[in-house]
C-alpha cells in the first residue's frame, strides 16, 4: 500500500472537485428532504446522466451537457401539475431509458454509460473544477435568500397564499439550483454517488440534530468526512470511487444510528 499516492499532484484537482460537492450537495439534499422531495436527487441525477451522455455523443463535455437535462426537468416540474416524488420517479425512468438507448446506439457504447452511473472522479479536470467553483459561488449568493423561503413554505404553507407572495420565484430558483448542483455532481462523481451525497447525510442529520442549523452542519460534516475517507480508501485499495463512497456513507449512517442508541 503506497501512501504517497494520496499526495500526488495528479489527484489534487479531483480532490478539490469532490470537496466542493461534498459541502454543497448535502445542504441541497437537506432542503429537498424538508420539502419531502428527497427522490429529486436521484431523478435529477438520472436526467443529468442522460443529457450528459447525449452531449458527449454530439461533442459537448459532460460537465456542460449534464446540467441541461436537469435544468429542463426542474423547469418542467414547476410548470406542470405533478408534484412531490411522483415527478422525480418519472424522471428516473426517463433518464434511465434514454441513457441506455443512447449508450446502445452511439459510438460511445455502454462504457460511457457505465462511467456516468459509476462515476469517474479521478478523471475530473479543470472544467469540472471551474463548474464546482461557479456553483459554490452561486450557492453562497442564492441560499441565504432561498433557505428562509423554502423553510417557511414547508412549515407555514398558508403564509404565502394569505400574503399573495410570488412564491414561484423561490421555488423555481431553488429547484434550478438543486438541478445544477446534482447535475454537476453526477458529471463529476457519477449518478449514484451524487444521489448518495444528497440523500444519506441529510437522512442521518434529520434523525440526530436538534435544530435546522445543526441539521445543515451535520449533513455537511458527515458528507465531508465520508468523502475524504472514501477518496483515500479508493486510491489506496485501487477501487472505483463511486461504490466506495456509497459504502462509506452507508457505514457512517449505520455507525451514527448505533451511537445514538
Amino acid at each position: 500500500m503506497n501512501l504517497s499516492i494520496l499526495f500526488d499532484p495528479l489527484f489534487a484537482t479531483p480532490l478539490a472537485v469532490g470537496l466542493g460537492l461534498s459541502l454543497l450537495l448535502p445542504v441541497l439534499g437537506a432542503l429537498l428532504r424538508l420539502r419531502d422531495e428527497w427522490l429529486a436527487a436521484l431523478g435529477l441525477a438520472h436526467l443529468a446522466g442522460a443529457s450528459g451522455l447525449i452531449g458527449m455523443a454530439v461533442g459537448l463535455p459532460v460537465v456542460l451537457g449534464a446540467p441541461l437535462g436537469a435544468l429542463i426537468g426542474a423547469a418542467a416540474k414547476n410548470s406542470g401539475r405533478l408534484t412531490g416524488n411522483t415527478v422525480y420517479a418519472l424522471m428516473i425512468l426517463l433518464g434511465w431509458c434514454v441513457t441506455l438507448l443512447v449508450a446502445a446506439n452511439t459510438p460511445l457504447g455502454a462504457v460511457m454509460g457505465h462511467a456516468l452511473i459509476d462515476g469517474q472522479l479521478y478523471l475530473a479536470g479543470a472544467g469540472h473544477l471551474a463548474a464546482v467553483v461557479a456553483l459554490l459561488v452561486l450557492a453562497l449568493v442564492a441560499l441565504p435568500y432561498l433557505i428562509p423561503h423554502v423553510v417557511r413554505a414547508r412549515l407555514q404553507p398558508s403564509f404565502e397564499a394569505a400574503n399573495r407572495l410570488p412564491s414561484w420565484r423561490w421555488h423555481l430558483g431553488f429547484d434550478l439550483l438543486a438541478a445544477l448542483g446534482i447535475a454537476v455532481g453526477a458529471a463529476a462523481v457519477g449518478v449514484m454517488a451524487a444521489f448518495a451525497l444528497a440523500f444519506v447525510p441529510p437522512w442521518v442529520a434529520f434523525r440526530i440534530s436538534g435544530s435546522w442549523r445543526q441539521c445543515l452542519l451535520i449533513s455537511a460534516a458527515v458528507a465531508l468526512i465520508a468523502y475524504l475517507v472514501a477518496f483515500a480508501a479508493a486510491l489506496l485499495l485501487d477501487q472505483p470511487f463511486g461504490p466506495v463512497l456509497v459504502a462509506v456513507l452507508l457505514l457512517t449512517a449505520f455507525a451514527l444510528k448505533l451511537a445514538k442508541r
